[in-house]
């Protein structure tokens, strides 16, 4: 009798355990679902807002071409000085790196001109911090891309030269790839945020319809780093989340098509 009632409390102890293990797989995977359904809606928000602010710049350049006395495009290829974004003592860091420009501009007033600009930037994403890594290291490659709306001022000289100042506002979007694995052991997400630039600089012409252009550009994303990294390849011991505001130089030159 004991030996059978042993014999049922081991089943019966088995069974519970095994009633319990699909109960907690279950969860993980309702947990897993749930996150990645919410991540898949973010996703799609995300690129909602950006074709309606494509739609709305090409609204906008259509307009003013219209209205347009006179129409740049420009070409050109920088250098950005990177940025960094502190947490305490640890910090975030996009190196530096080089950028591709176009911008559209249409005059609606006398030397003032409303831009388009699209910039595509490929840089390293690096970290250091205590727990995840002491030393500095590369979290992932990181892309971005800025979409601006704005406008600048084009002073009249009398020589060849043209100064100009302009400042502008979009969104950039974030976009981690080829992560490090001996740092994180998931993908990080990409994201889009607000930001705005300031630029300065001037046009050598060379001719009432090409000139050459030499900008320096203060940029400001906002939030670039709001991004979560779970530490380690076993496991998720620690976890970082960073958000704020930095500000990147650079330079750059290339060429201007001026068409009346």
């Amino acid at each position: 009798m004991g030996l059978n009632l042993l014999m049922d409390s081991r089943i019966y102890f088995r069974n519970a355990n095994t009633i319990n293990y699909h109960i907690f797989a279950r969860n993980i995977l309702l947990r897993n679902y749930k996150k990645k359904k919410a991540q898949l809606t973010k996703t799609i928000m995300r690129k909602l807002k950006i074709i309606q602010l494509v739609v709305f710049l090409t609204l906008s350049a259509f307009v003013f071409e219209v209205q347009a006395q006179r129409i740049d495009l420009s070409l050109d290829y920088g250098y950005q000085f990177g940025t960094k974004l502190n947490y305490g003592p640890n910090y975030l860091k996009a190196s530096d790196g080089g950028f591709f420009r176009g911008i559209a501009g249409f005059e609606f007033s006398s030397g003032t001109m409303l831009e388009l600009t699209y910039m595509k930037m490929n840089t390293e994403l690096l970290i250091r911090d205590i727990l995840i890594s002491p030393s500095e290291d590369r979290l992932s490659d990181l892309s971005m891309d800025w979409i601006h709306i704005g406008s600048s001022r084009y002073f009249d000289s009398s020589s060849d030269l043209t100064p100009f100042f302009g400042l502008s506002a979009g969104v950039t979007i974030f976009t981690p790839k080829n992560e490090n694995l001996a740092i994180t052991n998931r993908n990080l997400a990409s994201t889009t945020e607000f930001s705005f630039a300031l630029k300065g600089g001037v046009i050598f012409n060379l001719s009432d319809v090409i000139g050459i252009k030499i900008q320096g550009d203060l940029m400001f994303p906002v939030s670039w780093g709001g991004l979560y990294v779970s530490g380690g390849p076993g496991g998720i011991g620690t976890g970082v989340a960073v958000s704020g505001t930095t500000v990147m130089g650079g330079v750059s030159g290339g060429l201007v098509f001026t068409f009346d």
